[in-house]
């Protein structure tokens, strides 16, 4: 059984339309895809879906949705059956971005993924942007919205996902620890004592909300890091405190959508994991961990 729900089209920044991820996620073997493309946010960029194409984005998943979901005898019009998923992955940002509700509302999703890649400060016209290729992006951000602090800079990167955690529970919550990304231990260490404090602060919230943590291959197959988001010692903290985790690629290209999958199921099933959680037409399964493999 292979599936994957974070999937990034066209419409947001990947490449290639909806279709195309379809037919490779066919060719794979694959139960079920998830599309989940950036949510729109209020100011320019060139990695989210424009406001104006947003429906446009549900009405094209929902089209697919209906060519390969089965009828009553079992048919579909598309020839294969495969369960296909509508879900936004939507930025959180307080007192910037729409609630996570207010986008499940408008395209009634199957799923949402919530996750954090511009850290807030003090002044909402100044955010620091965590993710993308360049490490000096990082670093300028660090720098000019936190003064180079970086403890300050994790800590409300941490508190950012705890208030989007807290406040509107996402189904997913996705690269839970992409913060390191760019830090490959310049700047802190995951083994500082305020820094895995900070992680049990989130991981304590997590539990409570029953939302459902991310196993991301992305950074390992882009070689922007050098563990999984997130890493070894968050996931034995998850296995402990029986949260639930997925797999996923963070596919921007059809041929991502499973990269390192093998790989990633295997060390989870090293560390102690017998499940994971997929979804389905009827809502959220546990499956087994091994049936994946």
């Amino acid at each position: 059984m292979i599936f994957n729900l974070h999937t990034h089209t066209n419409f947001s920044d990947g490449a290639g339309e909806p279709r195309l991820y379809m037919e490779e996620a066919i060719h794979q073997g694959f139960s079920a895809i998830g599309f989940s493309d950036h949510s729109p946010v209020p100011f320019k960029n060139n990695f989210a879906i424009r406001e104006e194409e947003l429906m446009n984005y549900g009405e094209t998943i929902r089209t697919l949705q209906k060519q390969y979901t089965c009828d009553n005898a079992g048919n579909t019009t598309s020839g294969h059956r495969i369960n296909v998923f509508l879900g936004l992955e939507i930025d959180f940002i307080p007192g910037i971005t729409r609630p996570i509700a207010e986008f499940r509302q408008q395209l009634s999703l199957d799923y949402t993924i919530g996750s954090v890649h511009l850290v807030r400060h003090s002044d909402p016209e100044n955010l620091w942007f965590i993710d993308g290729p360049e490490v000096a992006t990082y670093d300028q951000g660090l720098n000019e919205v936190f003064g180079g602090d970086i403890r300050k800079g994790v800590t409300a990167y941490y508190r950012q996902i705890q208030e989007m955690v807290a406040r509107h529970r996402p189904d997913i919550i996705g690269h839970l620890d992409k913060i390191k990304m760019h830090n490959r231990d310049r700047f802190f260490s995951e083994e500082e004592p305020w820094y895995v404090a900070l992680v049990d602060e989130t991981l304590d919230l997590v539990r409570q909300s029953g939302c459902i943590v991310e196993v991301n291959t992305r950074g390992l197959y882009k070689k922007r890091s050098e563990t999984l988001f997130p890493g070894p010692a968050i996931l034995k903290k998850l296995l402990a405190m029986n949260i639930p985790v997925t797999v996923a690629s963070d596919a921007h290209k059809p041929h991502e959508l499973s990269l390192l999958f093998t790989e990633t199921k295997a060390f989870l099933s090293d560390l102690g994991f017998r499940d994971l959680m997929t979804l389905t037409p009827a809502g959220w399964e546990t499956v087994s961990l091994n049936s994946s493999l």
